[in-house]
């Protein structure tokens, strides 16, 4: 299927930045060490007596962690990176989201190695079309090297696209396919905000920004489906019968590919949370808590805390499952903090 004349000049004038630095003499902002790898193994819950002691190694998969800027940034990101996404955006292709990453490691890192990188703008895809919209993929590739010497490898690719119109659902629609398949910016709820008075700023002519949308895929459409009855489904390993959550393709424990589901019951607690005032999204009403919610049958998922100030939230937090509408077309699972019975 070829393209029309200003798709094509858009893919012509986009492969020129094909080989072309994206990022020159990174340098890690941390060392290699303990807290971080500690941090990391609590969130996966990763017990692998290797990334602890005395000759503990980093996780492989934490290869991108040490190569991150944060909030601030790298000073090292080329001129052609930007150049080339502002190619996009100028073109109208103005969102983005991130759609996988392979990593190769060819060999542990370790508490105390020092972290340098390089990255390349490794390709551009022709124009796409996908469920999110119509765009073009494009694939970087960072080499990390520790005194000198490679370490790993980490390819990373996002999908710079124009959405796809969404037709908006009616009320016997509810269902899966109510759920729209846009960007993963957030899979929480947006916390209890109060009502805008009127003729406050911003209130005149105005409407809240859509919230963005989870994304439905083949391996978690169960998932979405469950929420769509007010049912929290857990995925159970067919083979060993460990749950999981989030939804993944097979178990993370045996390898086996088979599974049911057991719903959970609806009780949790507050593994960990963070209270988010950066960045801001037109959709969000900063401060707000986002907990880590242990579930009573073991397994933790991310979501807002709701139902109190998000400086009362606190780790042990008794919480209770429910349903926010969000939009007429988005409903999501929700965590209220519980009042403790007596005193």
């Amino acid at each position: 299927m070829g393209e029309g004349g200003g798709y094509e000049d858009v893919f012509v004038r986009a492969k020129v930045y094909e080989g072309r630095a994206a990022a020159v003499g990174g340098v890690g902002k941390d060392l290699v060490n303990e807290p971080m790898i500690r941090h990391w193994c609590e969130a996966m819950g990763d017990t692998n007596p290797a990334y602890a002691g005395a000759d503990a190694t980093a996780p492989p998969t934490m290869l991108q962690a040490w190569t991150m800027g944060g909030l601030s940034g790298h000073a090292g990101r080329s001129e052609a990176y930007d150049e080339l996404l502002g190619l996009l955006d100028d073109a109208g292709y103005t969102s983005v989201v991130a759609t996988d990453c392979e990593q190769e490691y060819l060999r542990p890192l370790r508490p105390g190695d020092a972290i340098t990188f390089d990255a390349v703008i490794e390709s551009v895809s022709e124009r796409k079309t996908t469920k999110l919209g119509t765009g073009y993929f494009v694939t970087t590739r960072m080499d990390v090297r520790v005194a000198g010497r490679p370490v790993g490898t980490h390819r990373f690719r996002i999908l710079k696209y124009v959405p796809a119109v969404r037709r908006r659902s009616t009320p016997k629609e509810a269902g899966p396919a109510a759920v729209s398949k846009t960007a993963v910016a957030a899979e929480v709820s947006r916390p209890e905000r109060p009502e805008r008075p009127e003729g406050s700023e911003g209130s005149e002519g105005s409407e809240r920004p859509e919230r963005p949308r989870p994304v439905v895929n083949r391996d978690n459409a169960g998932f979405w489906e469950g929420v769509s009855r007010h049912r929290l489904l857990i995925q159970r390993c067919d083979g060993c019968g460990t749950l999981r959550f989030p939804w993944l393709p097979g178990c993370n424990a045996c390898g086996c590919p088979d599974w049911d589901t057991v719903e959970a019951g609806g009780d949790g607690t507050v593994y960990s949370y963070v209270v988010m005032h950066h960045p801001p999204f037109p959709a969000f009403d900063p401060p707000y808590a986002v907990g880590l919610i242990e579930l009573a049958e073991g397994v933790r998922m991310i979501s807002n805390v709701v139902g109190v100030p998000h400086d009362r939230v606190r780790i042990g937090m008794p919480v209770r499952l429910e349903f926010e509408q969000v939009d007429e077309e988005l409903e999501l699972p929700v965590f209220r903090a519980v009042e403790r019975s007596g005193g």
